[in-house]
């Protein structure tokens, strides 16, 4: 029996045949997740509806794994536009409205294709 386990989100797919996610014991990590519209699989046009796309993924990926977002230890964000923080920081501090229990952060420049202008991914520790 393998320790490793694929975690599948239903409306969440990589183009290659890769789960969203794996988990090994209490530690999952995560593919890249998207900011798409999971009612059309489409890109929204603005930076802000991905960013709120992109965090509802995040959560049901963390949820299928076991998890919540307070299990969220580390995020890494690339964006088109870094310089456009404000409407990822908006979303951030509504998800993580704590700044004693915020998930550690870092976030980069990338070279998105198509419509994509932001993508994470993150790690998460599960339980205690």
């Amino acid at each position: 029996m393998t320790r490793r386990q694929a975690i599948y989100v239903k409306g969440f797919a990589h183009n290659n045949p890769i789960p969203a996610a794996c988990r090994i014991g209490n530690v999952v990590t995560t593919g890249v997740i998207n900011g798409v519209d999971p009612a059309t699989g489409e890109f929204p046009d603005t930076l802000e509806q991905q960013c709120v796309f992109l965090f509802q993924q995040v959560e049901l990926i963390v949820r299928a794994a076991g998890g919540t977002m307070d299990d969220i230890i580390k995020m890494t964000v690339w964006m088109k536009d870094p310089k456009a923080r404000a409407a990822l920081n908006e979303v951030w501090l509504a998800v993580f409205p704590d700044a004693d229990t915020r998930p550690a952060r870092h976030t980069m420049p990338a070279a998105l294709e198509g419509k994509r202008l932001i993508q994470c991914d993150f790690t998460a520790i599960l339980g205690d």
